[in-house]
């Protein structure tokens, strides 16, 4: 069936506007980042009633996300060969209702091992669809507006914090399983919403924004037949660019530290603070939502009034926010109220969020569309690998020395890395874009 979501409003696609397929596709693949993040995020909210029930320590616990983020690791590159080469809206369709399995089997598991390994496959199967999901967005809303559609989608990664919060509510309520039983409803709806999205064509934007030109006649839903490169040809072409590899490099190393840090940020306040489960889950879960949403408001206020008027505009704003961001956090975890902590915890989390609108436009800005799939299955790569170790290094940490936040302290060190490096992107960054145009147009 031809997806209806999505189609040019006047029967062909207009450059010149911030929205040329209409903002039904952003809506969307919103929705899809947003059921990912907070069924991702379930876990953080009832770890403290997983462990009471089977018992098992820090680490293993720690473990659950670097197994999963290692699996997810392993999928990243072949799933940007797929996103490059086949239906980008079908493999995000099917690839939601596998989650929507996985939940059930969460919610479902009679065993520590179980319940583990559908995690596992959790993982893997949620980062199938970031490579399709983000060449999507490039080929549905051109340049000018990108800042826009990727600052709403990946703000999903943090207003992921409903999880949490949602999390802990349910499971002090009812119990554990019934926050991952209630997940699968959203999941599979949200696969039926992707199945009906149109498919564009790849750099179509790019072409008419750098030329001019009138659209190639394609039929709705038909994406024209490309010839791409071999595989590790093209991987070579897209590691190659220097903007991609600061940025991903950052991205990374700050990923490293908020996995640790807000995994084991409920579990602090219940052991440090004496908080319950359901307020631990409450605070995290609006820290997160709240501080998202204010840095994603400056983020793109900065991001737009900086773009072309500063030198790499966009990473200035996104770096510099990262770098402070991370100082105040260090600052936070000194607190000995859990009101200064929340506090400051939630500035640290604005800070970081004004990067979210800019980071992703840039790449999009400097990937060529034929490679786009494969340049976000690679910044995914590095996001995952970085997001790998954070729990588990505080989790040994914690089992080592008898304090989580010692194991926090140690991954702000990276985090404050990450943001200088995106910061060194801006070297790099207006002569990687301009190439993209440029070949768009010949």
């Amino acid at each position: 069936m031809v997806g209806t979501f999505g189609s040019p409003r006047t029967g062909t696609i207009n450059a010149q506007s911030r929205a040329p397929f209409g903002w039904a596709p952003l809506v969307v693949l919103f929705i899809v980042g947003l059921v990912d993040r907070i069924e991702h995020n379930l876990l953080s909210g009832v770890l403290p009633l997983i462990q009471k029930e089977w018992g098992f320590s820090d680490t293993a616990a720690g473990s659950i996300p670097t197994a999963a983020a290692l699996a997810a690791v392993v999928v990243s590159l072949p799933a940007g060969y797929l996103a490059d080469r086949f239906s980008r809206t079908r493999i995000i369709a099917i690839v939601v209702f596998c989650w929507a399995i996985a939940t059930l089997g969460s919610g479902l598991a009679t065993g520590f091992a179980v319940f583990y390994l559908m995690r596992v496959f959790l993982a893997a199967a949620e980062n199938i669809d970031n490579p399709a999901a983000g060449s999507l967005l490039a080929d549905y809303y051109p340049p000018v507006s990108r800042a826009k559609a990727y600052g709403l989608t990946r703000v999903t990664t943090y207003l992921g914090g409903v999880g949490t919060l949602l999390g802990g509510v349910l499971a002090e309520a009812f119990s554990w399983r019934t926050a991952f039983l209630i997940m699968v409803v959203p999941g599979v709806l949200t696969a039926l919403l992707v199945w009906f999205l149109r498919e564009p064509r790849r750099g179509e934007l790019d072409r008419l924004v750098a030329t001019g030109e009138a659209p190639a006649e394609t039929p709705a839903g038909e994406v024209a037949p490309q010839v791409k490169p071999p595989f590790w040809a093209q991987l070579r072409q897209v590691v190659a660019i220097p903007t991609l590899l600061f940025v991903c490099a950052g991205l990374a190393l700050l990923s490293l530290g908020l996995a640790g840090v807000f995994f084991w940020l409920p579990t602090l306040m219940v052991r440090g603070f004496g908080a319950g489960v359901g307020a631990a889950g409450s605070l995290s879960g609006l820290i997160t939502i709240a501080g998202t949403l204010i840095g994603t408001l400056v983020g793109s206020w900065l991001g737009r009034k900086w773009h072309g008027t500063r030198k790499g505009g966009r990473l200035l704003a996104g770096g510099s926010g990262i770098t402070a961001g991370s100082l105040v956090l260090a600052g936070a975890l000194s607190m000995d109220s859990l009101a200064a902590l929340t506090a400051l915890v939630l500035l640290a989390c604005s800070l970081m969020s004004i990067a979210i609108p800019n980071m992703t436009a840039c790449l999009a800005d400097v990937v060529p569309a034929a490679s786009r799939g494969l340049g976000f299955a690679v910044l995914q790569l590095l996001l995952t690998a970085g997001t790998a170790f954070g729990s588990l290094v505080v989790g040994i940490a914690s089992d080592q020395f008898g304090s989580l936040l010692t194991g926090m302290y140690v991954l702000v060190v990276p985090m404050a890395v990450g943001g200088l490096l995106t910061l060194g992107a801006r070297a790099s960054f207006e002569r990687d874009a301009r190439r993209v145009m440029e070949a768009a147009g010949r």
